[in-house]
């Protein structure tokens, strides 16, 4: 056996997606950093192996795509990637390549693959010095010092083996009264999924499976049960397996028992699906996962425990470094097991039932206390391990939301090394420090913005060629939105006839905001009265219907016939400049209110489903509305607003689309600064999640070709050039330092929309 020690500052564990953004953050903000991971491939239940997609809060909240190191790894899979997205089995080696790209190119970085966990050795009770770890296949074991550990490892073994409190269950109800626990208190959890990919032949392809595969013959479990095999191409969620079986210490019967279940599923629906027999005809099976996806088992107990209650009700936090959005997804214990396999499912996705209208929830924030591990001070968690409840975890621990976990365990990580500092008794201005550190890297807080003192573009006065104006979108309207789709699997509620209240947000400008006019259809052969309401909004996703402040109220009278204008005058005295609105219809089922033809950047509609909860229309579309007079809500100065994607408002730079580009944005100081860091966000990737996303996609409103040029001598010199961009975010660091007091960002390109489009342009001094 060769040993080898290793000294580092931070030690992940785990190379889920967790764990490698929370690396790489580490590693990015100049820390020696190592990445533990014990399969041969990044990614962890997203890799080739298991090929569970990444979800996130966008599924379920337009514009609330997670961003920073996930949406820098996503955007660049769907750029270079010729595989369609489906709901599980698609991912290929190209999004394995992705990750392990990123991580090679990432200074301070060191990755041990295939490489195990194995022990862990205590300094005092309560602080870890070094972790034990073995290399398979080449009998090397590893001694791994640090300053800081992370346990990525879902199961939480490292915590565990470090001596922290941990649970694993279901809290009960009287515990802290959350609406999904149940009267007791248990050990169920969620199950384990492997999952299956089949390819389309030219030809019949025959399918026997082996005698060891489960043999199914109702079509009841799967129609009636809350599993319809929907997709012929494989990828099913609830090929699922928990409870009897221990989701840790069994998990090799839990693999064995799904192969026999994916056989049998896949040998039902070649053999005697009577919907499925005919469509799978031509296709043959290609691939079967064989390690299984876990959803649950431990959670190390942090600092603070976040109860189903904080998504719920969005609880602000002073430590707010993540959100999420996902619903409270909480899967029957047992799975194929059990009668069904998760509420939702079974009510086939309706979303006005009790059930779905309790589990809608967010966007939220998420504390870093429960990130930091309550019983040893040098240790964090992200992933699935994290300090909170069962229930709250069916929505946290999705995907894309565990990545920003990662992400900001890694920057604290970094925080604590470079300044010193206990990770376990941080400061509120420590946490400030992080907050305004990931804000920088490109993530959303919801409840802070940009206010960094070093960022020299919040002290300059922005100006652009020109600026366009929201006019609204009718029927007619046309948008750059090719290859931009939606996941089939996910409830779009697009009814245009008016059942339930309908909701349009509507950015407000400097004009006044005289009337607002809507396109509907009456369908009856008699005149039909809407009552109108205009509310004042917080943000896009204040879905509330009572307590708003009520702007202006009425009627709108609509004479029978089709696509009709029909106007609702607007007292402009209260509305407030540089925010949103919402415009409410109250039901009338003789009339439409019809869809735009484009989606508004921003404008997202909702409908009822609660008494006091609405919720996103389809998938982040328009409803048809006209504004009079024009808005001027895309203005250059939202460009060091603090905020990179509509929220409390539109927070973005559009120039006019009648308008040709090249168009420009520019910065002007009252003295001249020295500069030698340029950073851009861009508009796109942010409306909808990854599962809309064709191949080889690339978003139309993100700026492909650019220049930056800085006032130097009395004349514009280009200090950058890019062409072909498809990032979000852009950070330039620039050959030397210039000194200037005038920045221009001139857009010759984008990938396809007819404005330039910004949400933020920052400048940094050296050692800045």
């Amino acid at each position: 056996m060769k040993k080898e020690k290793k000294k580092f500052e931070v030690v992940v564990v785990g190379g889920g997606l967790a764990g490698l953004c929370a690396a790489i953050a580490s590693a990015r903000s100049g820390v020696a950093t190592c990445l533990l991971h014990n399969r041969p491939v990044l990614g962890g239940n997203s890799s080739s192996e298991i090929r569970v997609t990444p979800h996130g809060a966008a599924a379920f909240h337009a514009y609330a795509r997670e961003t920073g190191i996930i949406s820098e790894l996503l955007i660049k899979e769907r750029a270079l990637n010729h595989e369609e997205i489906f709901e599980n089995g698609w991912t290929n080696s190209v999004w394995d390549m992705v990750q392990y790209d990123m991580a090679q190119q990432t200074e301070n970085l060191t990755l041990y693959l295939n490489t195990d966990f194995r022990d862990v050795v205590m300094k005092d009770q309560r602080t870890i010095e070094r972790i034990i770890a073995y290399t398979q296949n080449s009998e090397v074991e590893l001694s791994l010092e640090g300053n800081v550990f992370v346990d990525c490892t879902g199961d939480g073994v490292l915590a565990y083996q470090a001596g922290c409190e941990w649970r694993m269950g279901s809290e009960s109800r009287s515990e802290f009264n959350e609406p999904h626990a149940p009267e007791h208190g248990n050990g169920d959890v969620m199950g384990s999924s492997i999952h299956f990919k089949t390819k389309r032949m030219d030809y019949p392809v025959p399918f026997e499976a082996p005698e060891w595969a489960v043999k199914y013959e109702d079509a009841s479990f799967f129609y009636q049960n809350g599993r319809p095999p929907k997709d012929e191409r494989g990828g099913y969620w609830w090929l699922e397996i928990g409870v009897p079986y221990h989701t840790i210490h069994e998990n090799e019967d839990i693999r064995h028992e799904l192969t026999r279940h994916a056989l049998g599923v896949w040998d039902w629906m070649k053999n005697r699906d009577p919907k499925m027999k005919e469509i799978t005809k031509n296709y043959a099976l290609d691939w079967i996962g064989q390690v299984p996806g876990k959803r649950e088992s431990r959670r190390i107990m942090g600092q603070y425990l976040m109860t189903e209650h904080d998504p719920q009700n969005c609880t602000v936090f002073d430590d707010e470094i993540a959100f999420g959005g996902w619903f409270i997804d909480l899967h029957t214990p047992g799975g194929l097991l059990a009668e069904d396999s998760e509420p939702a499912s079974g009510e086939n996705y309706n979303t006005f039932t009790d059930y779905a209208v309790k589990s809608y929830a967010g966007p939220y924030g998420i504390p870093l206390r429960c990130l930091i591990a309550k019983d040893v001070d040098n240790l964090m968690m992200a992933g699935r391990n994290v300090s909170v409840t069962h229930a709250a975890l069916g929505t946290v621990r999705v995907m894309s939301t565990t990545a920003l976990l990662g992400q900001a365990v890694g920057t604290a990580s970094a925080h604590a090394v470079l300044n010193g500092l206990s990770i376990s008794h941080l400061t509120p201005n420590d946490v400030v420090t992080i907050q305004q550190q990931l804000l920088r890297d490109g993530c959303f807080l919801p409840n802070y913005k940009n206010n960094d003192p070093k960022d020299l573009a919040l002290q300059a006065q922005i100006e652009a060629s020109s600026s366009a104006k929201e006019y609204g979108a009718g029927p007619e309207s046309k948008g750059a939105h090719k290859g931009l789709h939606i996941w089939k699997d996910q409830p779009q509620y697009t009814d245009t006839v008016l059942r339930t209240r309908r909701g349009q947000l509507i950015a407000v400008g400097n004009s006044p905001l005289k009337s607002v006019s809507i396109c509907v259809t009456n369908s009856s052969s008699q005149s039909q009265t809407l009552q109108a309401q205009l509310l004042a909004v917080d943000h896009i996703w204040d879905y509330r219907v009572q307590g708003l402040e009520e702007l202006a109220s009425g009627t709108i009278e609509v004479p029978p016939g089709t696509k009709q204008w029909v106007d609702f005058p607007v007292d402009n005295r209260k509305v407030v400049a540089g925010s949103f609105v919402r415009l409410d219809i109250l039901p009338n089922e003789n009339v439409e209110w019809l869809l735009a033809g484009k989606i508004v950047t921003g404008h997202m509609a909702s409908y009822q489903i609660g008494p006091n909860k609405m919720r996103r229309f389809g998938s982040g579309h328009t409803l048809s509305f006209k504004v009079n007079a024009p808005q001027e809500c895309y203005e250059p100065e939202n460009v060091i607003n603090g905020v990179t994607r509509p929220a409390a408002f539109t927070n973005l730079w559009k120039s006019d689309p009648v308008q040709p580009l090249p168009q420009w944005i520019g910065l002007t100081w009252d003295e001249p600064q020295r500069i030698d860091k340029v950073q851009l966000t861009f508009a796109g990737h942010l409306l909808r999640e990854l599962h809309a996303y064709a191949p080889f996609y690339r978003d139309p409103q993100c700026v492909r070709d650019y220049t930056v040029s800085a006032w130097i001598a009395g004349k514009w010199k280009k200090i950058i050039d890019v062409v072909g961009n498809y990032q979000r975010q852009q950070v330039h660091v620039l050959a030397q330092s210039i000194t200037t007091n005038k920045l221009r960002v001139d857009v010759h390109a984008t990938n396809g929309d007819d404005s330039a489009q910004i949400y933020e342009v920052r400048c940094y001094g050296p050692n800045r």
